[in-house]
């Protein structure tokens, strides 16, 4: 049931609807229920609102997702992962990716360090489906909370190994796990905060340019427009950094393939990717390190 002195809309919803909503909600405290709520609430998560406060603000629900999380980790090693447990552990991860998504509970999310529950699922390196399908609906959570690009989840993520469990992913993962697990680091990038902790000391920011690197080879092999946009533009906002031992090492170690016409017919209708790696080069280049607004700063 919803806490006391809580108030929260479902705008759209008929008195019909709205009770259902509410139905599902309470059978989630019921292990006996819970598995067709969790199916149900994860069809309407984008329906609905309002959904994500009714699930914080409700008794016991978040302690029955968090219980759906934990009663998995006994089948992640050995990797035991069955169709069945992943479907229904990750319905049960969309509807924490809806209170994550959330400006009235994303707040609450992180205090309670919540994004913490779902790291086991990202150190699995099997490549069954069920492992895949976890895997991505966990980075599914982060990269929901990156997309707000709010200062405060930038900074809960660098006290957490968020970087080197994405930068495995990208490594390893599947193109699908990939692409969001190299879009959440470029918006960690793309915050100063996240930029100077990458770039803070060299083992940090060679150990991503040896990743996205090693990404590229396999991009020149098999082509992925969507996933090459987000490996230039986190190269492109390393090449910010004031740092000059960083931007020469930077230099020295872009992949070839991002100067020649290796992947000319891939961007050929994007503009963007093509314009971020035109000034992507121009910058080492020149040696000339800018900052966001493309102005110069002086090496350090």
């Amino acid at each position: 049931m919803l806490a006391t002195g809580t108030t929260v809309t479902t705008a759209g919803l008929t008195q019909v609807d709205r009770e259902k909503i509410y139905q599902w909600i309470n059978e989630l405290s019921s292990p006996e229920t819970r598995e067709n709520a969790l199916l149900e609430l994860s069809k309407k998560r984008e329906s609905v609102t309002d959904l994500a406060p009714m699930l914080w603000h409700s008794c016991g629900t978040i302690a029955a997702l968090l219980q759906e999380i934990v009663n998995i980790y006994p089948s992640i090693n050995p990797p035991t992962l069955t169709a069945h447990q992943s479907n229904r552990v990750c319905n049960a991860l969309a509807l924490l990716q809806c209170v994550a998504s959330h400006v009235e509970t994303r707040s609450a999310f992180l205090a309670a360090h919540i994004p913490l529950f779902l790291y086991p699922f990202l150190h699995t390196v099997s490549k069954t489906r069920p492992f895949e399908y976890l895997r991505l609906t966990s980075l599914g959570v982060i990269g929901a909370l990156v997309k707000t690009d709010e200062q405060e989840v930038i900074n809960f993520l660098l006290t957490t190994e968020i970087i080197p469990l994405c930068l495995r992913i990208m490594e390893s993962g599947s193109e699908l796990s990939k692409t969001v697990a190299t879009f959440i680091l470029q918006k960690i990038l793309l915050d100063d905060t996240g930029l100077a902790y990458i770039c803070q000391t060299y083992e940090r920011f060679s150990h991503v340019a040896m990743i996205l690197g090693k990404m590229v080879l396999q991009l020149s092999k098999e082509p992925s427009a969507r996933l090459l946009k987000h490996v230039v533009r986190c190269y492109l906002r390393l090449s910010d950094n004031s740092r000059y031992f960083l931007a020469h090492s930077l230099r020295q170690c872009l992949p070839d393939q991002l100067k020649d016409t290796t992947f000319a017919q891939v961007l050929k209708d994007d503009s963007t990717t093509k314009r971020w790696l035109a000034q992507l080069v121009k910058n080492l280049q020149e040696g000339q390190v800018t900052d966001p607004r493309g102005i110069p700063l002086p090496p350090q």
